[in-house]
């Protein structure tokens, strides 16, 4: 086996670090000149993972056609917005019937469409084999590893357990489900669910406003993925209650860090213009609103963070509307 790793941000570094240390033929793609030569002469992606060793058998590079040379295996970890033009590009150099190995987390704002439907898409005629790996893990825990356990969706059980014993560490721990679009869309909802969470930590109050948030996130995250083709189960398990919790509490959560600085008073543009790193949230919020509307699937959570991310709502309002909606069984 060998993997191709496309995108070298922190997750993406942690990830294809992980699986050089676990004997797999493992080569990062960056764009980014800076990184390939910060690892190569330093064993360290000094821009999005500083601190860390990389191991010497991690190969990387920056052209895509001597990172994916002689690969099948292809692990994206591309902000989700980007994948579809990325993959495009990368069309005439892919192999046919590439293994996409889907870490990112969002839906596509244009399309509303899910990871799995932009890979189909993109790599058309090329006839790709998807899975999707998600769950509740910060790369700096991984890269420190920190016990972590996570989901790998994949129709195909062989290709499945294949993958899952690939990725699998000592301290990286891969459960196996066939629903990939409930993994896919676990994490992509809770990072809506995330910024939510932020902002009323931001506004100050408790751990009670904090558990309603998890559990109705939890309900908003159901609705929408059963609508989606996804099962219940798989959102009570890592990809979906299990990553939903960590970066509703976590503060290495990127969207839970946008939502306490807008719960504070900070404005949606001054925030995004700080972060290094993409906090997927932000636009997912918009796709995941957008899509709520077409499936005509109730979305409270979602809708309130909709409207002060782009409507300039006031935080305090936004939850003053919420807790105030017409009461209803559970």
């Amino acid at each position: 086996m060998k993997i191709a790793v496309l995108g070298a941000g922190a997750w993406g570094t942690t990830l294809s670090d992980m699986l050089a240390r676990n004997g797999v033929d493992t080569v990062l793609w960056a764009r980014e000149p800076d990184v390939v030569a910060s690892i190569r002469e330093n064993r360290e992606n000094a821009a999005f993972l500083p601190g860390v060793t990389l191991s010497d058998n991690l190969k990387v590079e920056s052209d895509p056609e001597i990172a994916f040379a002689g690969a099948n295996y292809f692990l994206v970890v591309i902000p989700s917005q980007f994948i579809r033009p990325a993959l495009e590009g990368f069309r005439d150099i892919l192999p046919d019937n590439p293994v996409i190995v889907c870490a990112s987390k969002g839906i596509e704002l244009d399309s509303l469409a899910p990871m799995s439907k932009v890979v189909a898409e993109a790599l058309e005629g090329k006839r790709p084999r998807y899975a999707s790996l998600s769950g509740p893990s910060f790369a700096a825990e991984v890269s420190a590893d920190m016990p972590t356990t996570v989901s790998l969706g994949c129709e195909d059980h062989e290709l499945g357990r294949e993958l899952q014993d690939a990725f699998s560490t000592p301290f990286f721990r891969v459960y196996f489900t066939p629903d990939y679009r409930g993994v896919e869309l676990g994490g992509a909802v809770k990072n809506v669910i995330a910024i939510a969470a932020g902002i009323s930590d931001g506004l100050g109050f408790g751990h009670d406003a904090r558990a309603a948030l998890i559990t109705r996130g939890l309900a908003e995250m159901s609705r929408l993925g059963q609508a989606m083709g996804g099962q219940i189960r798989t959102f009570m398990g890592l990809s979906g209650m299990g990553d939903l919790v960590l970066t509703c509490t976590g503060d290495l959560s990127r969207n839970r860090q946008v939502g306490l600085k807008l719960g504070k008073g900070q404005k949606l543009d001054d925030i995004i213009n700080e972060m290094k790193a993409v906090a997927e949230g932000v636009k997912t919020t918009k796709a995941l609103y957008n899509l709520s509307k077409k499936l005509k699937v109730e979305l409270p959570i979602t809708e309130q963070v909709y409207a002060i991310l782009y409507e300039d709502k006031d935080p305090a309002k936004a939850v003053k509307d919420l807790m105030s909606r017409g009461l209803k069984d559970e």
